[in-house]
């Protein structure tokens, strides 16, 4: 189940967003204020926030890198009828968004947008846990290299092997004894 942020300041476009999007894997939460969403992201996690660009009081691009402040794991869109490079560089390189999409916009591309983001950042939230759990054992093996390197010091016969020719151990019959 994927928890979904739409922040647009015309109910209309909201409405049309969350019919679109609504899916038995998606929980949906609309906005039309970023005041009031940002305040939601204090409280919930968001797999995804689609945000309108031009907005009251605070436009898609800041209210997106205050969100991701809050929330950096969270894939960001941004919706923007005017397609302005400034804008757009703004909301790469201040915000961190995945996607820059065009108001109107293609069903299927935003549809197709919303399911690829999901996946990056499943892909990434994996990549994470994997990246620790690496972490973790190399930090395991490293005590365990210790205690073996302590082993070897206090006692250094117990890391003495004598091997035969064709590879075998060579045991000492003195030492059996």
């Amino acid at each position: 189940m994927y928890r979904i942020m739409l922040l647009d300041d015309e109910p209309n476009v909201l409405r049309a967003l969350e019919r679109l999007l609504t899916t038995p894997r998606h929980t949906i939460e609309t906005f039309d204020t970023a005041e009031a969403a940002l305040h939601r992201a204090q409280s919930t996690v968001f797999d995804l926030v689609l945000s309108d660009y031009r907005m009251p009081r605070m436009d898609g691009v800041e209210f997106l890198t205050r969100f991701r402040a809050l929330q950096p794991d969270a894939m960001r869109l941004i919706l923007s009828a005017h397609t302005d490079w400034q804008v757009l560089l703004a909301a790469l390189n201040q915000a961190e968004i995945y996607r820059f999409l065009p108001k109107p916009w293609d069903t299927d591309d935003l549809r197709i947008a919303i399911a690829r983001a999901l996946e990056h950042r499943e892909v990434l939230m994996e990549n994470r846990r994997l990246a620790d759990q690496v972490r973790r054992q190399q930090a395991q093996l490293s005590r365990q290299e210790a205690a073996l390197r302590e082993l070897e010091s206090s006692h250094p016969e117990i890391a003495r092997v004598s091997w035969g020719e064709d590879g075998s151990v060579l045991l000492d019959e003195d030492a059996i004894e």
